[in-house]
């Protein structure tokens, strides 16, 4: 099977932080000492891994990850009756399994954690981006996430129909109120960036400028950045502030949006809204693996 959105996210940084997660994750662990004493290395077990509830699938490549790391891949025979972010019913097999019974047993929970975790994420940013339809404004996720689990998340996110804020700081340069109260106001902290990439201003990445009154959304025009946000305004404030914006500069909403006020910010004509719970309040989704046969003595 081809998991080419995958491959495609997961290249450069974002890989090698995926394969950092999956070998710490087999890391904490440690061995299987249980599995180890009771299977002999040439007993091989068949597995599947089943959806417990409705729900998107995000995650599915993980498993040939984690047998690589473990060294068992070339032992394993692999079938995804499920693509990677296809909707899977209750009760659906969204892979099947052969291979060293140790291998597959010290990478269970491994597999699992990853797979419930993401399409956990996955399913949440789908139900914000129904919320949307209808409307212009696009689902951002932001930087609250789990230690070490940056790009799987924000990989999930992409499953649910999500689009990616900023993976790293350095993404994008984005002026927040303590940056802002530090250099004394807007254009202040505008002229410590400039100055920062004054000789080298084509390296200088997008800026986004944090605001939290009209008053600061008028300073922050006049600077011309990527973006603007509104950061915690109630909608009949977002909507005066989005009409200060021109045509050019993107805006964004901000600040405790929940499922229930997102269609009220939406109205307000922002072309982003960022939500952080879709990735640091999803709940798992629920997936198990079952032994479809056990070599006897």
């Amino acid at each position: 099977m081809s998991f080419a959105a995958f491959d495609a996210f997961f290249t450069g940084d974002a890989r090698r932080h995926l394969l950092a997660a999956v070998e710490m994750a087999l890391s904490e662990d440690g061995p299987d000492l249980t599995s180890l004493a009771v299977f002999s290395p040439s007993d091989v077990l068949r597995a599947r891994i089943t959806a417990k509830e409705d729900t998107l699938v995000a995650g599915l490549p993980v498993v040939p990850l984690t047998l690589s790391t473990l060294g068992a891949l070339a032992a394993c025979d692999l079938e995804f009756p499920v693509d990677e972010g296809a909707r899977a019913a209750k009760g659906t097999v969204v892979c099947r399994m052969s291979g060293p019974a140790v291998a597959l047993l010290k990478s269970e929970r491994v597999m699992l954690n990853f797979i419930s975790h993401l399409s956990g994420i996955a399913n949440l940013t789908a139900r914000y981006v129904a919320a949307l339809a209808g409307t212009t404004t696009r689902l951002l996720d932001t930087r609250k996430t789990l230690p070490g689990l940056r790009y799987p998340e924000k990989y999930a996110v992409t499953v649910g129909g999500g689009t990616n804020h900023r993976k790293n700081l350095a993404d994008m340069l984005m002026l927040k109120d303590n940056h802002i109260d530090r250099a004394g106001g807007i254009p202040q902290a505008m002229a410590a960036l400039r100055k920062a990439y004054e000789n080298s201003m084509e390296k200088m990445p997008p800026v986004e400028i944090e605001c939290r009154s009209l008053e600061e959304v008028t300073q922050a025009v006049a600077e011309n950045p990527a973006r603007i946000m509104f950061d915690n305004m109630d909608p009949p404030t977002m909507r005066r502030a989005r009409a200060l914006v021109p045509q050019g500069i993107e805006t964004e909403a901000s600040g405790g949006v929940d499922l229930d006020a997102i269609a009220a910010v939406a109205a307000s004509g922002v072309d982003f809204v960022s939500v952080g719970r879709i990735t640091h309040s999803a709940p798992t989704a629920d997936f198990s693996m079952q032994i479809e046969s056990i070599p006897q003595t």
